[in-house]
C-alpha cells in the first residue's frame, strides 16, 4: 500500500500556495499604502505646492551620496506669493498644460516619456538658463516662441511652435519648478544644477 507522506501531497502544497497568495496580497497592500503615504504631495520628498514662493536649489547630500534638493529662502514666482490654493490651481494648470500639449512624447519627467528631448524633472534648475535672475523671463520667452529662442546644443533638434499662451507658459514654469523641489533620489544622475547666485 502506498501512503504520501504529508507534506509531499497535492492538497498540502495547495493550501500553501493559497497561503503565500493571500500573505503576499495582504504585504502589497501595506506596501502601496506606505508608498502612497511618501509620494503624496506634501510629503517630506514630495513638498506642497506653494513651494514654488521659495527659492530651490541644490545641495550636495554626504550621507546619500548625491545632490538634493533644497527649499530656502522666499523666491516668489515672477514677483507674487500665492496662497496655497492659488498655488495649487497654478501648479494643475501647468501639469494639465504639460499633458494637453503632449511634452512627454519628446520629453522625460520624473522617469517617465521620451528621450528627444531633454529630461524636464529638474528643468527649473537647468544651468541652460544661464543665471536665476533671468531665468524665468528666459524660460517665459522659449515656451512662448521656441523657435526664435531655440537652444539646441549642438543636436538641430528644436521644440515645435505649441501655441503656449502666456498663461499657460507660466503655469507651467510653475509646475515645472515644483517638479524641481521632489527630492528624487539623485534621479537623474549626473545632473548638475543652474550656478546659484550667492555661491562661490
Amino acid at each position: 500500500m502506498n501512503t504520501v507522506v504529508w507534506w509531499s501531497s497535492e492538497q498540502w502544497w495547495r493550501k500553501i500556495a493559497i497561503w503565500v497568495t493571500a500573505f503576499m496580497a495582504v504585504i502589497l497592500i501595506i506596501l502601496t499604502f506606505d508608498s502612497v503615504a511618501k509620494i503624496s504631495v506634501g510629503s517630506d520628498r514630495v513638498p506642497g505646492y506653494a513651494v514654488i514662493n521659495q527659492r530651490i536649489y541644490y545641495r550636495l547630500d554626504s550621507e546619500r551620496h548625491y545632490a538634493v534638493p533644497v527649499v530656502g529662502d522666499e523666491a516668489p514666482l515672477f514677483g507674487t506669493v500665492l496662497s496655497e490654493t492659488e498655488a495649487d490651481e497654478l501648479v494643475t494648470r501647468g501639469k494639465l498644460t504639460f499633458q494637453s500639449k503632449n511634452c512627454i512624447n519628446c520629453h522625460t519627467i520624473l522617469g517617465n516619456g521620451a528621450y528627444f528631448a531633454p529630461d524636464l524633472t529638474k528643468a527649473w534648475l537647468d544651468p541652460a538658463w544661464i543665471a536665476e535672475s533671468v531665468r524665468e523671463q528666459l524660460m517665459l520667452e522659449f515656451l512662448m516662441d521656441p523657435m526664435t529662442n531655440a537652444r539646441t546644443f549642438g543636436t538641430d533638434r528644436r521644440m515645435p511652435h505649441l501655441d503656449i499662451t502666456e498663461a499657460e507658459a507660466r503655469a507651467l514654469i510653475a509646475f515645472l519648478k515644483w517638479t524641481s523641489s521632489i527630492d528624487t533620489n539623485g534621479f537623474p544622475s549626473g545632473f548638475l544644477p543652474i550656478r546659484q547666485e550667492g555661491d562661490r
